[in-house]
């Protein structure tokens, strides 16, 4: 009875996840549509200037007020959503990509360039990542591109301690040896059997990741290190009216309400081996 009640419950719980999931790719869908479209549905100019119309509140009009210059926040929110969410997405798609690629050769190969790549992302690890990345966007200057490479270069140690991990869990399991055993080639090896059996912790890693690299441009991006004004971008955007939070909180509250991630936390969740059972 008791097993009986635990599987019901872990069977609603499912649902309830798988759910959430799909109300969020959804929402995802939509906000990537929004963005590739962004140019043809603001309804202001997100570059144009009005002094008249400076530091207008909220309203009908302006759905997210006005900046100092008059151009609509809304508009600039949309706008700025190609630069946060694509330079994101590419930096996600970059760090996951390398870093799996790293862990994998160093896992199945092992040897003298596994213990180089190994202590190098020993390094990387060692600082906190955001203090890391400032130091080298600083390094190489302003603008978003410099911003995901100073981001990409601290981030990819994690793909790689993943993915190396489950290599070396993988390459000496009864299915693999046989594989071996029937003349398959080392290429062959890791992309019929190793590689698609380390995606799923890949990818949710890399899910998770979304919102954290999305939170760290904006910051680099805020503190001057990454998008330039006049660039509509979140961080950049923050950064602008940060001095006049508490007369125009709207400045800041608008981009940054666009800053937000639930979608990995599904994803996790989803993935969870506890849930296993209820599938």
């Amino acid at each position: 009875m008791s097993e009986t009640v635990t599987v019901r419950i872990q069977k609603i719980k499912k649902n309830t996840v798988k759910g959430r999931l799909i109300f969020f790719l959804v929402l995802a869908a939509i906000l990537l549509l929004v963005t590739i479209f962004a140019g043809r549905i603001v309804p202001y100019d997100p570059y144009a200037q009005d002094l008249s119309k400076s530091m207008m509140p909220p309203s009908a009009e302006h759905l997210m007020g006005t900046d100092r210059y008059g151009r609509d926040m809304f508009s600039r929110v949309i706008v700025g959503a190609q630069v946060s969410i694509f330079s994101t997405l590419a930096l996600v798609g970059v760090i996951s990509v390398f870093g799996t690629i790293v862990g994998t050769l160093c896992g199945y190969y092992g040897g003298a360039v596994d213990s180089i790549v190994m202590r190098i992302s020993d390094v990387c690890l060692a600082f906190p990542g955001l203090v890391f990345a400032l130091a080298i966007a600083a390094l190489l200057g302003g603008g978003v591109g410099n911003a995901v490479i100073a981001l990409a270069a601290i981030s990819w140690p994690k793909y790689a301690r993943v993915a190396r991990s489950r290599t070396l869990a993988l390459k000496n399991v009864p299915f693999v040896l046989a594989a071996r055993l029937s003349g398959c080639t080392s290429l062959q090896m890791i992309l019929r059997h190793i590689l698609p059996n380390i995606l799923g912790p890949i990818l949710v890693t890399a899910m998770l990741d979304i919102g954290t690299m999305m939170m760290e441009l904006a910051g680099l991006s805020f503190l001057g290190l990454g998008a330039q004004p006049p660039t509509a971008e979140w961080g950049n955007m923050m950064s602008g009216g940060r001095s006049m939070l508490q007369t125009y909180p709207w400045l800041v509250l608008s981009p940054g309400l666009a800053i937000f991630n639930l979608l990995g936390d599904t994803v996790r969740d989803y993935m969870d081996p506890k849930n296993s059972r209820a599938r």
